[in-house]
């Protein structure tokens, strides 16, 4: 196991009916900019929920953050927070709404030329205005995390940032929310999750025996819940299972101690970016290539997750870990997601190419665990995924 550290100071608050406990958790005196997205909240009862918890503190509103949390946009907010004088921010969404609120935490403070430099720059922001989430749809793990992922549409860029400063004071975990969540998104939430944990799983070993155990057991709830969630949001029980799973596969935990992959980001963040396409629906294009295309490397940890998830037991390291590789794609088939590229666009001549010289011009030159996937192996990632 590798040496780490782990600081983790989220505070969660988790079960039905806790959206009220606002009102005891945000400082008397803040001024809070309110965030969301397209509206939903105002249909499902969240919003009601959330201003009437607020109405001892100063609220201002600012709706309309994209599905893809978009810098514009996002800009926008920031001069709200300076004319409004801002102190505390609270985002009530999902990963997109809460990512776009830590890049207003991040940039609130920011001293620098533009804040597209955190971005571009890899600036970490080690303290930000303080803000805090009331997740209403499970999937990015951004509740109890501090990284974001941004979207500029007039460059075609989405890039990540982070820092320790960038952790949410804390945040409202209501399974109840997502009752009204369509099938599309849950389906999204649910493949997101799963792809968080191989990306920290699926590697090489290096004796995280609990790193692993822990990174498996999500695994086998996502995949026992999933039909679940999907048939009956309702179902208290399955939702809670499905929004806890979502924050522990990317709260730190399972990535302390062992090596992380983190390419199927990379590359489907691109997919995103030049196509639109749902971000959960780029890692379930990419992931079997890659598995595929870096299979020696990986085939030790591919063969233990196909016995230990999907109980394959018969063959050989490579069979079972071939096996392992075409079971998951069957998941992402029954969660209803398509895997290939021209699934989702007839537009994908010259994809592969594009991408790779987008890396090579940011100086992308080695991704994955072992650092050694050049652009020129991402190309041809890409192209398997056509």
């Amino acid at each position: 196991m590798n040496n780490f550290e782990l600081k983790n100071p989220t505070k969660i608050i988790f079960g039905k009916d806790t959206i009220k406990q606002l009102e005891s958790e945000i400082p008397a005196d803040a001024k809070v900019l309110l965030l969301y997205g397209g509206g939903s909240i105002k249909k499902n009862g969240i919003y009601e929920q959330v201003k009437k918890a607020l109405t001892k503190v100063e609220v201002v509103e600012f709706g309309g953050i994209p599905a893809n949390p978009e810098y514009a946009t996002l800009i926008e907010a920031l001069q709200v927070i300076k004319e409004e004088n801002i102190t505390y921010l609270l985002a009530v969404g999902g990963g997109s709404v809460i990512d776009g609120t830590k890049f207003l935490s991040a940039a609130a403070v920011f001293e620098g030329e533009t804040p597209w430099d955190i971005l571009t720059k890899n600036i970490r922001t080690e303290v930000g205005m303080p803000f805090a989430t009331v997740l209403t749809l499970p999937a990015t793990g951004s509740e109890m995390n501090s990284g974001a992922v941004i979207t500029r549409s007039e460059t075609k860029e989405k890039l990540a940032m982070g820092g320790p400063g960038l952790f949410p004071v804390f945040s409202i975990l209501d399974p109840q929310v997502i009752s009204s969540i369509p099938q599309r998104q849950l389906a999204n939430g649910l493949m997101d999750s799963f792809s968080h944990v191989l990306e920290q799983y699926m590697t090489y070993p290096v004796e995280g025996l609990l790193q692993d155990r822990f990174a498996e057991s999500i695994l086998q709830t996502i995949i026992e819940v999933a039909p679940k969630v999907l048939k009956d949001p309702t179902d208290y029980d399955a939702a809670a299972n499905f929004m806890w799973s979502c924050t522990m596969a990317l709260n730190g935990l399972i990535q302390k101690g062992v090596p992380g992959d983190w390419a199927i980001h990379a590359m489907g963040h691109e997919l995103t970016a030049l196509f639109g396409i749902d971000h959960a629906r780029t890692l379930a294009v990419i992931a079997p290539s890659h598995y595929k295309y870096n299979f020696e490397a990986k085939k030790e940890k591919l063969a233990q997750y196909g016995e230990r998830v999907w109980n394959i037991t018969e063959g050989s390291i490579d069979d079972k870990a071939y096996a392992a590789i075409e079971r998951t794609v069957a998941f992402f088939h029954e969660l209803g997601i398509d895997t290939k590229l021209s699934d989702y666009t007839k537009e994908y001549e010259g994809t592969a190419e594009k991408i790779a010289q987008r890396f090579t011009d940011r100086g992308w030159l080695g991704l994955g665990e072992h650092q050694n996937l050049s652009p020129d192996k991402v190309e041809k990632i890409v192209k398997m995924a056509y």
